[in-house]
């Protein structure tokens, strides 16, 4: 039986090749893939991460930016992980927000060690 992890990794990769193959049949995601990808599969996910004053289309955009190591307008799959390692972070730091404020309103603290 695979773990929720193996599930999540393996669903990661299967969704990256779905839309990678849009327009044009490719193994990179164009930044109208990756934009579909993320609006079509993770919206709600985005719009908990994103900052306040920011758009999902400028989100996404900035995304791909960061991502596009080479410059070259598009995502191969190792850029697209460092777009889900920077939305991860993202929701993580959010977390600590969302946190610390009902921490602040509890008495209780939220650390890692």
């Amino acid at each position: 039986m695979k773990t929720d992890l193996e599930l999540a990794l393996e669903c990661a990769i299967n969704i990256y090749h779905q839309y990678a193959i849009k327009y044009p049949i490719d193994d990179y995601l164009s930044k109208t893939e990756f934009s579909e990808l993320l609006k079509e599969t993770a919206k709600p996910f985005l719009r908990n991460t994103m900052p306040p004053d920011m758009t999902v289309d400028d989100y996404i955009s900035k995304l791909f930016a960061r991502a596009d190591h080479n410059h070259d307008g598009r995502l191969k799959f190792t850029e697209f992980l460092t777009t889900l390692n920077l939305v991860v972070i993202d929701a993580h730091n959010r977390s600590h927000q969302h946190h610390r404020s009902q921490d602040q309103h509890s008495g209780h603290g939220h650390d890692h060690a």
